[in-house]
């Protein structure tokens, strides 16, 4: 895995594979209910923490559809994975996004572009992997995961975390989560898909999933952030008609 030298400020962007690029980024995605304009999402005051080059006119015009809350969340998602298309693929940076039918979002007139957003608290992350499909997901770190919670997702590994104490516990189980959910999504099936079926041993860094190799930035991140792709030589890796339905963008 190769950081980029220029990756500055907050987060980072990450070749974790030949081809297959990761970016994470912090930013406020909580609107202030004090703010002028609090009711219009493409407001100057809802996006100051993003670069007005990362703001295209058409995720703009798609978030006005939405709460003022979710848009600004909306935005900054999409924002992130413009500046990574930007800086990887700069031919499809201003290339409308459009989800397909199950929810998972595309390139318009490039399904063989993967990509792939997440966002949670004030982090958004994406995922860019020309030829195959993508998957990326982060978490911080919540609550206390129950006893259900961790057999369902670990299985026969759920007696390691058990034994740690809690605040390791809840950040090793987001590690685990960010896995299975970007399997899923690479998948395009979202919690259709089962997450917690995918199998994940804690602590680990990369593994399988089925046709989907999965890698968690544990040496990069300081939060939980985890890619799921497919090879360059799946046939099926450019694919999108056949998984079922998924949740929208996530």
């Amino acid at each position: 895995m190769t950081a980029a030298a220029d990756a500055g400020a907050p987060g980072g962007r990450y070749e974790v594979a030949d081809g297959v690029w990761v970016m994470y980024r912090s930013g406020r995605t909580a609107t202030d209910p004090a703010r002028p304009g609090r009711d219009d999402p493409g407001h100057p005051d809802h996006l100051d923490h993003l670069d007005r080059e990362d703001l295209d006119p058409d995720d703009l015009a798609q978030a006005r559809a939405l709460p003022p809350w979710r848009a600004e969340q909306f935005l900054t998602g999409r924002a992130t994975l413009r500046r990574l298309l930007h800086e990887v693929r700069p031919d499809l940076a201003r290339t409308p996004v459009r989800p397909d039918p199950r929810g998972r979002p595309g390139l318009l007139g490039h399904p063989d572009v993967g990509v792939s957003i997440s966002h949670d608290g004030g982090l958004s992350a994406a995922a860019v992997a020309p030829g195959r499909r993508v998957g990326v997901d982060l978490q911080l770190p919540s609550g206390e995961p129950s006893a259900g919670m961790l057999r369902r997702c670990l299985r026969e590994h759920a007696a390691r975390l058990e034994e740690l104490p809690a605040p390791e516990r809840a950040r090793e189980f987001a590690w685990v989560w960010t896995v299975q959910e970007s399997c899923v999504k690479a998948a395009g099936t979202g919690l259709a898909g089962r997450p917690w079926a995918v199998a994940v041993t804690p602590g680990h860094r990369h593994g399988r999933w089925g046709r989907y190799r999965w890698i968690s930035l544990r040496d990069a991140s300081p939060v939980p952030l985890s890619c799921a792709f497919t090879s360059r030589a799946d046939p099926g890796a450019g694919d999108r008609d056949h998984a079922p339905p998924a949740d929208p963008e996530y």
